[in-house]
């Protein structure tokens, strides 16, 4: 038996409840620090943070779909559970560099503009 098209569908439903989620509380809480590097000015700090947030989801969810691509044939139930578990932890293994590369540009940004402003 193919037990693809259930990895398919769970991978999917996983995929977008992670990307959703962490997309919707980096955009929550990410505001202070953008608001920060544009010195309170809320308006701008709001477009540029909805603008992170649609690439965010474009790049995460493009992700997600090239995997469907790149799935090995699912035979059995142990290769279902390794494969969504594989696929959702270098999802997630991403979400977390994309994260800390983000936080050290809006250091470097904020540390940047807090220089010239003073």
């Amino acid at each position: 038996m193919n037990y693809n098209i259930p990895a398919y569908i769970i991978y999917a439903a996983i995929t977008i409840y992670i990307i959703y989620w962490v997309g919707r509380l980096f955009h929550k809480n990410g505001r202070v620090f953008i608001l920060r590097i544009f010195l309170g000015h809320a308006a701008q700090a709001d477009a540029t943070n909805n603008i992170i947030l649609t690439a965010y989801y474009l790049f995460n969810t493009g992700y997600a779909i090239v995997q469907f691509s790149n799935w090995q044939a699912v035979q059995n139930l142990q290769m279902l559970i390794a494969s969504i578990a594989g696929k959702t932890g270098i999802l997630v293994g991403i979400l977390a560099v994309t994260h800390y590369f983000n936080m050290l540009l809006v250091y470097i940004l904020s540390k940047r503009v807090l220089h010239y402003s003073s």
